[in-house]
């Protein structure tokens, strides 16, 4: 039985798998400040942290609206092919069950948003380098 409504449910879910890609972009900052595994790692370094950035104030935001909604999501069940969460609002339940590859499918495409939206708001680096 569905109970959130269309907006509820956006809210929720973008909250949940932005969270995922929150998740993702700090492990994998970590994971470049441990290893430096290119040359070269401030550029890409300052991307994730531009990413994080970015995602922390959209989830900050979500969890605000989310807050006044009275909508809360708490992780359920776990297997080997499906996560269950469970999605509380206004005193109503909703539970969904997720594919866990179309979780991480979704993961992804909030990761590349993040990424495109920090490339799209870096400085420009076309300057003409001289020696």
């Amino acid at each position: 039985m569905r109970y959130l409504n269309e907006q509820e449910w956006k809210l929720a879910s973008r909250f949940l798998f932005l969270s995922m890609s929150l998740t993702v972009i700090k492990h994998d900052l970590q994971k470049m400040q441990q290893l430096s595994p290119f040359k070269i790692n401030e550029p890409y370094i300052a991307l994730l942290e531009k990413m994080e950035k970015n995602a922390t104030e959209e989830r900050r935001q979500l969890r605000k609206q989310m807050h006044q909604e009275k909508i809360k999501v708490v992780a359920a069940e776990k297997n080997d092919s499906f996560t269950s969460y469970l999605f509380l609002c206004k005193g109503k339940e909703e539970k969904r069950n997720y594919f866990n590859p179309a979780i991480r499918k979704k993961v992804e495409l909030i990761f590349e948003e993040l990424l495109t939206h920090a490339l799209d708001s870096a400085p420009s680096s076309k300057e003409e380098v001289k020696l």
